[in-house]
Parts: C-alpha cells; sequence; structure tokens
C-alpha cells in the first residue's frame, strides 16, 4: 500500500475508534496528530489507562494498558513465571513485562492491512483486554506486594478454569 494510502487508512481507523468511544458514551481524548485515543476505566480494583495507538506504517492498531504500579526488584523473578502463566490462557492479547524495570503493560493488537475495520472490532478489543487487565492487575499487585506467593497465583489461575 502507498504511504499516502496508508496514511487515509490508518486516519479512518482513528476516526472509527473515536466513533466508537462516543457511541459507549464514554469520557476519552483525542492525541490527533499521533493518531492516539486515550482514556481512563474503572476497574474492580484499580483505574485502567487505555491507549489506542493507530500505526500507519504497519497497518495496525495496539491497545496499551500499563499497570499503575511497577514490580519491586525482589519480586520479579517470581513475577515473570506469574506472567507467562497468566499470558498462556490468554485468547486475545498478551501481557507484557520489562524485568529491568519491573513495568507491565497488557497490549492487543489489531492489522487494518486491506480492510475495513468497524466500531464492533474496537469494541471487542476494549472488552476483551478490559476484562483480562481488571482479572490480573491485582493479581500481580497482590504478588508484587508478597501478599500472595507464585504459587498461590499459579492455583488461583488452575481454579479459574
Amino acid at each position: 500500500m502507498s504511504e499516502e494510502k496508508n496514511k487515509k487508512a490508518a486516519l479512518n481507523v482513528y476516526e472509527t475508534i473515536c466513533q466508537m468511544f462516543d457511541d459507549l458514551e464514554f469520557k476519552y481524548e483525542r492525541h490527533d496528530e499521533d493518531l492516539v485515543v486515550s482514556c481512563s476505566i474503572k476497574g474492580e480494583d484499580f483505574p485502567m489507562d487505555i491507549l489506542f495507538i493507530v500505526d500507519a506504517d504497519r497497518e495496525l492498531v495496539q491497545l496499551l494498558s500499563p499497570m499503575p504500579f511497577r514490580i519491586s526488584e525482589d519480586k520479579r523473578i517470581d513475577t515473570a513465571v506469574a506472567v507467562a502463566v497468566a499470558n498462556y490462557g490468554l485468547i486475545n492479547g498478551s501481557f507484557d513485562y520489562d524485568m529491568s524495570d519491573g513495568e507491565i503493560r497488557f497490549r492487543a493488537t489489531q492489522s487494518f492491512l486491506d480492510s475495513i475495520l468497524g466500531k464492533e472490532v474496537f469494541r471487542y478489543m476494549l472488552g476483551a483486554s478490559t476484562s483480562s487487565i481488571d482479572k490480573y492487575n491485582d493479581r500481580f499487585f497482590m504478588l508484587n506486594k508478597g501478599m500472595m506467593t507464585v504459587e498461590q497465583f499459579i492455583e488461583m489461575e488452575g481454579s479459574d478454569e
């Protein structure tokens, strides 16, 4: 696809994401120059900061949501195991974990290569992602604070099936 065609497709995707938020009557912020939409959604335990990032060059949309805390150095190995356990059961999206600084973020990606994506795709991305984030953010937090062991995390994951 030509660069001009990519930009046009990306702008259409960006506007569709904004229309989805309008339809849901969610408060959100537009960052038109970067083709980024941001919002915060109240979860059971923590608010979830959500970014929809439209990448014209790679013809994809990423939903990113960083956890509102960092993992302390003494819990990073256990957290790496917990993130792997959590990711194994996820159907769509995954948790990215940077052991060097303790950051965990959720990421879901959708390509718009030669495609026209409707609002329902982005509504699905938002719903599926926030469901996964809300399920795990408190578990990662409790593991980090020593309120749960990695063994308990694994046991909890097994009881969810």
